[in-house]
């Protein structure tokens, strides 16, 4: 790739993920001070994520493989996407805000695999470029978060003065200049085709499902989707855990995780070129396993190392399995069904693996609380670390050492 290349996926990551932090971490209170929503709403709000990434697959294999350029749609779902982000900005009960967050996120689940496919449709040797390239995507995260420290909107007086709803309005703006911008970006063209192919399974995306057929695919397939269900403990559960704990700062302290993601995200093409798939992987399940034994036994005083390291692991657990995945799924799905392939994974991990992830750890948590509501954390969180043990010796055991092709 040439610098002007680089740069352009660069800016479409970091903003791609801005906007998504933009408002994301904050949802749940935003929800609770602003527009006074109940528990079950809350749950409700953050489960369209898993909605919009169930449908994801049939979108982009819709529209992106079959019938138009990957940028384009790109743009139009973002200016499309800012429009509803300032209705959101302007919502006053929940009634009116569910259904337009919804429809916003059926539209930007499909955006996550659609930044993929034009990235690697640019790229030689996706196994070493795109960790260089996917690291903004972490950066913008971190970033939306800081602005809004910066601003005050989360503090105790922001919460009093509604200024949290500034989020939506923050991630109007960088919605419409991520629209625009896409038109600009490397063209991504569907893949020609011959007269009279038409099939409903394509066009649908469902020939992506092809990849099943291949054992060491369906064996990473089935992982990706029970490995998310121990990572939704930690989405939910640990800013309450540390906050129940008593642990000072700890939403600053928690930036930890985004911190060493950065750091892994160039480290992963050294140690993917190194390793191969299959021990980055076994790597990346075992950080989980870890995480949560250290969470378990950790406290706020003497344990106070064990939750840091804890924090610290999710640029292993996540990079070292979510991105050496892509990676891995755009080597398999070749060139007829990079984006299709890439909203399948999509569909897995976000999808399915997280919506049984949530509901799992909020019946677990509720399980494991006590007369006076309190939670019984050391059980809580020993069961996602078991449950991540179990899904490494199934990968393990059932995973073939592979060499994988990333120039296809």
């Amino acid at each position: 790739m040439n610098i002007n290349t680089k740069l352009s996926l660069s800016f479409m990551m970091f903003l791609e993920f801005f906007i998504w932090s933009s408002w994301y971490v904050t949802l749940g209170t935003f929800l609770g001070s602003n527009l006074l929503a109940k528990d079950q709403e809350i749950s409700l709000a953050f489960s369209t994520q898993s909605f919009g990434a169930i449908i994801a697959p049939f979108v982009v294999g819709l529209i992106a493989d079959r019938y138009f350029h990957a940028q384009r749609i790109l743009g139009v779902i973002h200016i499309i996407g800012a429009g509803l982000m300032y209705m959101l900005y302007t919502s006053s009960d929940f009634s009116g805000f569910f259904p337009i967050l919804l429809i916003y996120m059926i539209l930007f689940m499909p955006t996550l695999a659609l930044v993929n496919s034009i990235s690697f449709n640019q790229m030689k040797d996706p196994a070493k470029e795109f960790g260089k390239i996917r690291v903004w995507g972490t950066i913008g995260w971190i970033a939306a978060g800081l602005l809004i420290s910066f601003m005050s909107w989360d503090s105790q007086e922001g919460l009093k003065e509604g200024l949290l709803r500034n989020t939506w309005l923050m991630g109007a703006v960088s919605s419409l200049v991520l629209g625009l911008f896409s038109f600009a970006l490397p063209h991504t063209p569907p893949q020609p085709r011959t007269a009279g192919d038409f099939k409903l399974s394509e066009v649908l995306g469902l020939d992506s499902l092809g990849l099943l057929k291949h054992k060491n695919y369906a064996v990473f397939f089935i992982s990706s989707i029970l490995i998310c269900i121990p990572l939704a403990f930690y989405y939910q559960n640990t800013s309450p855990f540390l906050t129940e704990i008593g642990l000072t700062n700890s939403t600053g302290k928690m930036a930890l995780g985004q911190v060493s993601e950065v750091v892994f995200m160039l480290a992963l093409p050294i140690f993917f070129s190194k390793f191969g798939i299959k021990k980055t992987l076994i790597v990346a399940m075992l950080a989980w396993a870890v995480r949560y034994v250290f969470f378990a036994f950790g406290d706020a005083n003497e344990g106070v190392w064990m939750l840091l390291i804890g924090i610290a692991l999710h640029g292993i657990c996540y990079d070292f399995f979510f991105v050496s995945g892509q990676i891995y799924t755009d080597s398999h799905a070749g060139l007829k069904y990079k984006s299709s392939a890439q909203g399948l994974i999509t569909f897995a991990t976000y999808g399915v693996g997280m919506l049984i992830g949530f509901w799992a750890a909020g019946l677990i948590s509720n399980y494991y609380t006590n007369e006076a509501g309190v939670h019984l954390w050391e059980s809580i969180w020993l069961i996602p670390a078991g449950i991540s043990v179990l899904v490494l010796l199934l990968f393990m055991a059932l995973f073939k050492k592979e060499q994988i092709n990333s120039h296809q």
